[in-house]
């Protein structure tokens, strides 16, 4: 493990920079923004007991709704990437900030405000000079507690494109590679430690020298991000992708596809974006150009009321029309493998068994037990509708994580699992997926789904990505998933393996 670890800080040095960087000024800023907005409140409100127990009130109840929900819904207001992670981090750091701050300034004790009075002492002096210097404690308590919740939740941001060392935690989750999950929860650790150092420092310091600190800090901070948005290319083009190793691999085909045509076009990826809400979202709203997307996922999930063919061709062409019409993308011809849903056994199960179609199963499943991914587990027309259509009756069935199911069966505490028919488990553990013979799942065929003001700004884009069109088998992806996934090879080199051996690239 710490070879592993050695071995990838040695070989992405940049990148870990990189990601420490946008992690470090996501998390100021969102800090900077929280105490700005929270101290003055709580100083405002610290006469006013009832509005600052409204205010207590509220701020509690917004830390309690999930930061992915919080990411969702603000997708489709102020788009993705650092934005809206910042306005996201900042929600749930004001209630421990004005929390302290509120409870610091009113639990001063009433008598020596009143001696203050009695001296005549201006408002500005109590709070200056007596009420602010005793509730200092508090206040840096609640600074340090909202530090390390906004360092932890801001890995969050990689889902929606925000960047951060959550990108190599989300990555060694979906690759099963453990050095990068490492990486980022180290790097972590380390600096919310660092910043509540630093916060201790700080706090040594004279209001008057820590005004003018968080003065400067605003001003270089606003002066980044200010001067980071007008310097974006204009002819760019944002090609996303959501988690795994899947994804990575085909969003990096995209941009050296389209590059190889358009040698002065601008291609961003984003790769680990997140789940198909976020991503959708973003493409609908223009921040993100390009996605790879699977026609049952567009019939299920994206377009209402929508019937589901089983026939590839027409699910294709009914996924196609619904997009356009509903939300003016424009489906590209898909390539030509199917990652569908499907059933896998070990081997030597198959064999003994002799196991070859779902249809065989329901034969020997009151003698096996099954475990499934939550989801495949609990959704109608995944296992119970599956159950109803073959008939399965299972000796147990057992819901849980989807990255525990193939270690289970692996390791025989379960004998048959949902798998997705590219997973590169499947290669690495040496299973059988079995046949869907009476075709229950609809097709799920990838294909770029792209915005329509591209394609009409850059008409050759659908040319270049349209080179992947009938292309990619089911044992193509099962090996290159395996590389980036178990093997931990890079993504844009494995995806540039394939374009140059299928001679793909000008």
């Amino acid at each position: 493990m710490l070879n592993d670890l050695l071995h990838f800080v040695m070989t992405h040095a940049n990148d870990i920079i990189v990601a420490l960087e946008e992690h470090i000024l996501l998390s100021l800023a969102a800090i900077l923004i929280a105490a700005v907005i929270a101290i003055p409140l709580a100083i405002t409100l610290m006469n006013y007991r009832r509005a600052g127990e409204v205010v207590l009130q509220i701020a509690g109840i917004i830390q309690t709704i999930p930061s992915l929900a919080v990411l969702g819904v603000l997708i489709p207001f102020v788009g993705i990437g650092t934005f809206p992670a910042i306005i996201a981090l900042v929600l749930y750091a004001i209630m421990p900030i004005f929390q302290n701050t509120y409870a610091g300034l009113t639990q001063i004790d009433a008598n020596l405000l009143e001696a203050a009075e009695a001296f005549g002492f201006s408002k500005y002096f109590k709070l200056f000079k007596i009420q602010l210097p005793l509730a200092m404690p508090l206040i840096l308590s609640g600074l340090r507690i909202a530090t390390v919740m906004i360092i932890g939740t801001a890995t969050l941001a990689a889902l929606i494109g925000g960047g951060g060392l959550g990108s190599f935690i989300m990555i060694g989750i979906q690759t099963n590679d453990n050095a990068q999950l490492l990486l980022g929860a180290i790097l972590s650790a380390v600096l919310a430690l660092a910043f509540s150092w630093l916060i201790k420092i700080i706090g040594k310091l004279s209001l008057k020298k820590m005004g003018i600190l968080v003065g400067v800090a605003i001003i270089l901070l606003g002066g980044y991000f200010t001067g980071k948005a007008l310097t974006q290319p204009k002819g760019r083009i944002a090609i996303a992708g959501k988690l795994g190793g899947e994804p990575e691999i085909l969003i990096n085909m995209y941009k050296e596809l389209i590059e190889s045509d358009n040698a002065g076009l601008d291609v961003q990826l984003k790769p680990d974006f997140g789940g198909t809400t976020f991503i959708y979202k973003a493409i609908k709203s223009g921040d993100v150009d390009i996605y790879p997307e699977f026609t049952g996922t567009v019939l299920q999930n994206l377009i209402k009321g929508q019937t589901v063919s089983h026939q590839p061709e027409q699910a294709y062409l009914d996924a196609r029309a619904a997009l356009h019409e509903q939300a003016d993308l424009e489906y590209l011809a898909p390539m030509r493998y199917q990652n569908t849903y499907a059933l896998a056994v070990r081997q030597s199960d198959a064999k003994k068994y002799h196991l070859k179609t779902t249809s065989d199963l329901t034969k020997m499943s009151s003698q096996l037990t099954a475990g499934f991914d939550h989801d495949f587990y609990e959704l109608k027309d995944s296992y119970p509708g599956m159950k109803k259509a073959y008939g399965l009756q299972f000796k147990d069935v057992k819901s849980m994580s989807s990255s525990l199911r193939y270690n289970a069966l692996a390791n025989g505490q379960i004998d048959v699992t949902d798998a997705y028919t590219t997973d590169p488990q499947l290669k690495a553990d040496k299973l059988v997926t079995l046949v869907d013979d009476k075709k229950y799942f609809p097709p799920f065929q990838g294909a770029p789904l792209v915005r329509g003001d591209i394609l009409k700004k850059y008409p050759s884009v659908k040319k270049s990505l349209e080179r992947l069109n009938n292309k990619i088998t089911n044992q193509d992806m099962i090996n290159m998933n395996y590389q980036v996934t178990v093997q931990h090879k890079a993504a844009d080199k494995v995806a540039h393996l394939y374009l140059k051996k299928h001679n793909l690239l000008k």
